[in-house]
């Protein structure tokens, strides 16, 4: 299962110099919130988080909500998540796979996860 995602650099510059660390408690926790550098890597994290629950197939709902992913860094810097207990059961998932980028104004996430997809796509011949 694969999700992305692509956000605005300037749409989270604007809503960190109106809301502050506000702004980043409405979907992150505060270990991710430290991690946070810039609105670039603010932005980062909130399109890997869609990218997540675009993978699972439900987006950011009921089912998944932004506390149900946890981003985190791994010791050569590079990010990673893991999900909530519930999830992981639900999806039978084998394994995680992230990478977020920025380049031009934009942050994009890429998130792939292995599991047992909820609405398993039947392909024909």
């Amino acid at each position: 299962m694969i999700g992305i995602d692509i956000v605005k650099i300037e749409r989270f510059q604007k809503f960190l110099e109106r809301f502050s660390k506000k702004a980043l408690e409405k979907y992150l926790d505060e270990d991710e919130i430290r991690l946070i550098k810039n609105a670039q890597s603010a932005a980062g994290f909130f399109a890997a988080k869609e990218a997540v629950s675009k993978a699972l197939g439900v987006g950011i709902s009921k089912e998944c909500g932004f506390n149900d992913i946890k981003i985190y860094k791994l010791p050569n810097g590079a990010p990673a998540f893991t999900l909530s207990s519930h999830l992981i059961k639900a999806y039978e998932i084998a394994s995680l796979s992230l990478s977020i980028s920025h380049d031009g104004g934009f942050a994009i996430a890429v998130a792939a996860i292995e599991g047992r997809a909820r609405h398993e796509q039947k392909l024909s011949h």
